[in-house]
């Protein structure tokens, strides 16, 4: 759904929305079975409204024929008054500061509406992107001055092609990486990151370091992206890209302190 609507050239925002739907949409069938039916509600919250989600699950429901469609409506009510009853039915679900929302996804027993005490040392730039999409200008124009662990620059210092292993690569990074955070010094970390479990690694990285995570997804639409990719130096292959673009989760509140979604042309 998120590739088709992003080569159709769909607005961020309304894509996310409706990526959000679809992903979510039968939870409130058997909402009241999942233990982590808070941090979804909540999740749901942020990228779209789970009054949306509510709606979408009863016209689902009612355009199938099954046995069961009474109890799967009832579930979806309860859901309805579940999310309404934690304060994410029709708006965002509100939390005390950017340092407790990110660390309520980390560890989600913690009370959500706890101001938790904003412990940081540094901040980390964690771009997001396709090949092409233009992050070095980006870094050029946003964060002058502040060190990069690049991924493309240590793939070209090692000698590892975008098609070769990429461990060696990764694991120099990480090095380089935790130099900066020992050190308490904000850095960017420049990488396609196209998946929330990339991400994840780095951002997890960080945290342990103290460090408050800022993701910008930089976004190009993709004549615009190919383009830039075949007048690099070093064109990433089509085969590489098309497999990111299917590993591609746009980088959503939940993953950082602070997500900026940038069109870069």
């Amino acid at each position: 759904m998120r590739r088709i609507l992003w080569e159709m050239g769909a607005p961020v925002a309304w894509r996310e929305h409706v990526a959000a739907l679809v992903r979510h949409h039968q939870v409130p069938f058997w909402a009241l079975e999942r233990p982590d039916l808070r941090q979804i509600a909540f999740r749901v919250s942020l990228l779209a409204r789970n009054d949306d989600l509510v709606l979408l699950a009863t016209a689902d429901i009612l355009g199938r024929i099954c046995g069961d469609t009474e109890e799967v409506l009832e579930n979806i009510a309860l859901y309805r008054e579940y999310c309404a009853e934690q304060r994410c039915l029709d708006a965002p679900r509100a939390f005390p500061s950017d340092h407790a929302r990110f660390w309520f996804f980390r560890r989600p027993h913690r009370d959500p509406d706890w101001a938790a005490f904003d412990d940081t040392r540094c901040t980390v730039t964690v771009l997001s992107g396709l090949p092409g999409v233009g992050k070095d200008h980006w870094i050029a124009a946003h964060r002058p001055g502040l060190p990069v662990v690049s991924l493309d620059a240590l793939r070209a210092e090692m000698g590892v092609a975008p098609t070769g292993d990429q461990r060696p690569v990764v694991a120099a990074a990480q090095e380089r990486a935790r130099a900066h955070l020992r050190a308490g010094e904000s850095f960017v970390w420049n990488a396609t990151n196209v998946s929330r479990q990339l991400r994840g690694q780095t951002i997890g990285l960080v945290a342990d370091y103290r460090g408050r995570v800022e993701v910008a997804a930089l976004e190009a639409a993709p004549d615009v992206l190919r383009a830039r990719n075949r007048g690099r130096p070093a064109p990433v292959p089509d085969a590489v890209v098309d497999r990111l673009v299917r590993r591609w989760e746009t980088p959503d509140p939940t993953e950082a302190h602070h997500v900026e979604w940038v069109a870069t042309g």
